[in-house]
């Protein structure tokens, strides 16, 4: 099936994509900082720009977008029916990238925390919210 865009209508939509400041990621934002948590966004000397630094805590949250980091078993990620195979590769690029970004992190002794954006709709938001809080409040008491 030929796609229902023309090539202009196409680069003018993916243009549209946010990488920052995102909704999911605003919503992360807000509630870490009424918390009273202070961070820093997206650290260029860190591997893969997360999207949010808690220096105090040692770590990185990263907010993905569940379609661009191929969530598996999420109703968000459907591979495209037009274009499939660069679909795939760029995915699986976001992927590879992502792992290797961790592991660098890691090495470097960085706690990772990954939320994806199927964890923020408004069904799984508060539970995710209030997991996320626990996870930093055990951190600052360890």
């Amino acid at each position: 099936m030929a796609d229902v865009h023309t090539p202009q209508q196409r680069s003018f939509n993916m243009s549209r994509v946010r990488s920052k400041d995102t909704k999911p990621e605003l919503i992360v934002r807000k509630f870490l900082h009424a918390h009273g948590f202070r961070y820093r966004l997206h650290d260029k000397m860190l591997p893969g720009k997360p999207d949010l630094v808690l220096p105090k805590y040692k770590t990185i949250i990263f907010v993905h977008g569940c379609f661009f980091h191929g969530h598996e078993e999420c109703r968000y990620f459907v591979v495209p029916k037009t274009r499939t195979d660069w679909w795939l590769d760029k995915i699986n690029g976001n992927r590879r990238r992502d792992a290797e970004n961790n592991l660098k992190l890691v090495a470097a002794n960085w706690r990772i925390l990954t939320i994806f954006e199927c964890e923020l709709k408004p069904a799984n938001r508060e539970k995710t919210l209030h997991n996320l809080l626990n996870e930093l409040k055990q951190l600052s008491v360890s």
